[in-house]
């Protein structure tokens, strides 16, 4: 190899690790294996509708970006590739059930499940279905990530109705290993230095070691969890179906943390900043709270259940409400920035890029927004 082209691929690949420090990517639920909820892009407000996309069927799948295509799933029992510039359908797969889970891409190939108990890995170049897994029960578990020790290679983390944590192997779909719990896991599985957490229906925060699938621990939340806990500095965020959120510390494996406010469960998955906890609620309320104490900091009121997992970018909070709206709120101190009235509820949570906020509706279409004036 001459200096030259040394030179342009050394380039190449510091404009690479540049482009995902700076968040030009949101390729999985939550944006990253931690599910931290947290996007790097400036997103200036006002924001215009640029484009929409009708699927066919309801879309509680939030969606994926890498480079210049959007990725969805939808209850018409499809998965779609379309253009970020404009909305143009690239490719379209059918599935063997409805859709709600939201897609991981990763290195070149789409990962996803159906509500049909099959785990599909696509061409994200064409769509073309590269393997399938049949789990005994239906799939609503976004599919996390991570790189088992010393195989040079990667696994997929996917959990099911049939009570299963799941690590697949990326390439050829064959199982590594697999957990079971006491019930019905709905959420996703975070990742991070060595470990997974994730909530079940069985209401135990499990923590399991990623290199052998083993129990690491297991922490009683008291109630049972249907959204996704988040990793951050070795503590996982998560809230359950009976009024709490909870703060809990992976090593230790004890609570650290309740939040308690009115009898509404906690569905969404949080985002997590250095310094503060953001999580949707059926009270109708995004909740703020300070991350080290689980004390309420602000909380902002909808018209309709907050189902959408909250994402922050640019010194505000995206996330839709079961009223129809997506809104934008200051990160500060909760105030509305503003708001777009789509008509139908919203339970897919936005994905955030430079220059584009995406998100499902119930009316079966996918949004996508940029700046521009009113």
């Amino acid at each position: 190899m001459n200096a030259a082209i040394a030179f342009l691929l050394a380039l190449a690949g510091t404009a690479m690790i540049h482009a995902s420090a700076q968040g030009v990517d949101w390729p999985m639920f939550r944006g990253n294996p931690a599910l931290t909820g947290i996007s790097e892009a400036k997103v200036p407000l006002p924001l215009r509708l640029q484009w929409t996309f009708k699927t066919g069927g309801p879309v509680s799948s939030s969606p994926a970006v890498v480079g210049s295509n959007v990725y969805v799933g939808s209850a018409s029992s499809n998965v779609f590739c379309l253009g970020l510039a404009d909305g143009a359908r690239r490719w379209s797969t059918a599935v063997s059930g409805p859709v709600e889970a939201s897609p991981l891409v990763l290195d070149g190939r789409l990962y996803i499940g159906d509500v049909n108990t099959n785990f599909y890995c696509l061409d994200a170049a064409t769509g073309k279905v590269l393997w399938t897994v049949g789990f005994e029960e239906k799939v609503k578990s976004s599919a996390s990530w991570y790189e088992p020790p010393g195989t040079g290679k990667k696994a997929i983390l996917v959990g099911s109705y049939d009570f299963k944590l799941y690590s697949i192997d990326a390439l050829t779909g064959r199982t590594n290993w697999a957990y079971e719990t006491g019930n019905y896991i709905n959420g996703s599985p975070a990742v991070s230095e060595g470990l997974t957490a994730f909530g079940g229906c069985d209401a135990f925060v499990h923590v399991l070691q990623l290199a052998t699938g083993s129990k690491a621990r297991e922490i009683e939340a008291g109630a049972p969890i249907i959204g996704s806990a988040a990793i951050a500095k070795g503590r996982a965020y998560l809230g359950h179906y009976e009024n709490e959120f909870l703060c809990v510390d992976l090593q230790q494996g004890k609570v650290v943390w309740r939040y308690r406010d009115r009898a509404f469960p906690y569905a969404t998955s949080p985002a997590v900043t250095d310094d503060r906890v953001l999580f949707g609620g059926r009270d109708k309320r995004l909740h703020c709270v300070e991350r080290e104490t689980g004390k309420s900091v602000w909380t902002f009121q909808t018209r309709g259940k907050v189902e959408s997992s909250p994402v922050v970018a640019d010194g505000k909070v995206f996330f839709g409400s079961d009223d129809g709206r997506l809104y934008a709120v200051s990160l500060a101190a909760g105030a509305e920035a503003w708001q777009f009235e789509i008509g139908q509820p919203i339970q897919s949570s936005p994905a955030i890029v430079p220059g584009h906020v995406l998100v499902g509706s119930e009316d079966g279409s996918l949004y996508c927004f940029g700046p521009g004036k009113p």
